[in-house]
């Protein structure tokens, strides 16, 4: 499978999108950029946020998760055109050479799954164990990437939340300093800015992360079912044509 990234530009274009339209809001209404940065409402929102995920999720997910992050502007391009030329290439290998011929090509391939097919092919494997081991692959992979993924998602719950803490908190320095006008203001900031990083933070960033990512792992997964589908063909000695055009069928 072709993993060559390229850029996304849907995605950089919405985030930035989103972006401007806040800012210009605000500066349309008369306020200041400025004025929306503040460091003690960051720390308590940031830092409240990935507290809470981390304190719900293994480290190993989590950093995975952060990983998996860079394809919402750098997806992994699984070619479906590709795949299945490949797979009737390897279709054709066995039916002139044997199924042992396609040992040959294992070393060349880098996909962990793909080169396991070809192996379990190659020895000889029925149709049956082989698509038993793969799918085991399959729903182990699946399983990890949608826990992963899941930590954007649970970031999107969490940090509106703590931003309403991070008012409060303001609004309890503003009673405190009563009477000091002077830090009234700063309160009164973080109080409301807070709820901005919460808010923001969820619907602008993790929660679309969170729901890219998994638009990208269902299509991770097709390719994947498609592969063993391929697999399963070459086992059961099927003409190239007919496997041609039953995996065209999954992008229909």
């Amino acid at each position: 499978m072709n993993k060559k990234s390229k850029i996304d530009l849907n995605s950089i274009i919405g985030i930035l999108l989103a972006f401007v339209a806040i800012v210009g809001g605000q500066i349309l209404e008369g306020g200041h950029a400025g004025s929306l940065i503040q460091a003690a409402a960051f720390l308590i929102v940031m830092g409240g946020t990935i507290g809470a995920v981390l304190l719900q999720s293994p480290v190993k997910i989590f950093l995975n998760g952060i990983k998996m992050s860079r394809w919402v502007f750098f997806p992994p391009d699984y070619s479906p055109q590709s795949l299945i030329k490949q797979i009737i290439n390897w279709s054709h290998i066995a039916r002139k050479d044997g199924l042992l011929a396609l040992e040959s090509h294992v070393a060349v391939v880098k996909d962990p799954l793909t080169k396991k097919g070809l192996q379990l092919l190659a020895d000889g494997s029925t149709a049956e164990k082989l698509r038993e081991v793969l799918e085991i692959d399959i729903t182990a992979i699946e399983e990890y990437q949608r826990q992963s993924a899941r930590i954007w998602e649970a970031a999107g719950g969490y940090a509106p939340t703590i931003g309403i803490l991070g008012a409060v908190l303001g609004l309890i320095h503003v009673m405190e300093n009563l009477s000091d006008p002077e830090l009234l203001g700063s309160g009164i900031a973080v109080a409301f800015v807070a709820t901005i990083y919460g808010v923001g933070f969820a619907n602008l960033i993790c929660l679309p992360i969170a729901n890219k990512l998994k638009s990208i792992i269902n299509a991770q997964m097709i390719m994947q079912e498609v592969l063993v589908d391929g697999f399963v063909a070459i086992a059961n000695g099927e003409n190239p044509r007919f496997i041609e055009n039953r995996l065209k069928g999954y992008y229909v």
